[in-house]
């Protein structure tokens, strides 16, 4: 990949992948969901105590090692066959629109309290489908 002055995080996705593909990082190239569990505890309190610190410089850096992980648990289900970074991306973004009706839709609530409420009710019902699926999924295995 050619040197930018500033990359995007589709430039970020394909960085990941090459340090994943044939000629990429013999240690990158190993990891797995389970081989990276310590890394990801390390960069997530890495960036607690960045924000404790309120060391914003220290902050940008971590927040870029939590993305690294994030980015290279995706690469690692694409490989497997099982989702990838997109998905990811329009999961979450499904789930923020979803759970902030008031923001992206027509609810009105009266106090954070209704609201909290209603984000509890979505997220409630969001479980109800995810077992759903999980139990079609298994059912469709057999």
């Amino acid at each position: 990949m050619q040197e930018k002055e500033r990359y995007s995080i589709e430039d970020f996705v394909r960085v990941v992948g090459e340090l994943r593909g044939e000629n990429g990082c013999p240690w990158d190239k190993k990891q797995t969901h389970e081989s990276l569990i310590p890394c990801l505890m390390e960069e997530s309190k890495e960036v607690v105590e960045a924000i404790e610190k309120k060391d914003m410089i220290n902050l940008e850096e971590e927040l870029g090692d939590v993305l690294l992980q994030v980015v290279m648990h995706a690469r690692i289900a694409e490989e497997r066959g099982d989702f990838d970074f997109s998905d990811v991306v329009d999961g979450v973004c499904k789930k923020m629109i979803r759970r902030h009706p008031h923001v992206f839709g027509d609810a009105v609530f009266e106090s954070a309290e209704e609201q909290l409420s209603s984000w509890r009710k979505i997220k409630e019902l969001e479980k109800i489908e995810k077992k759903r699926k999980a139990r079609e999924l298994a059912e469709n295995k057999e």
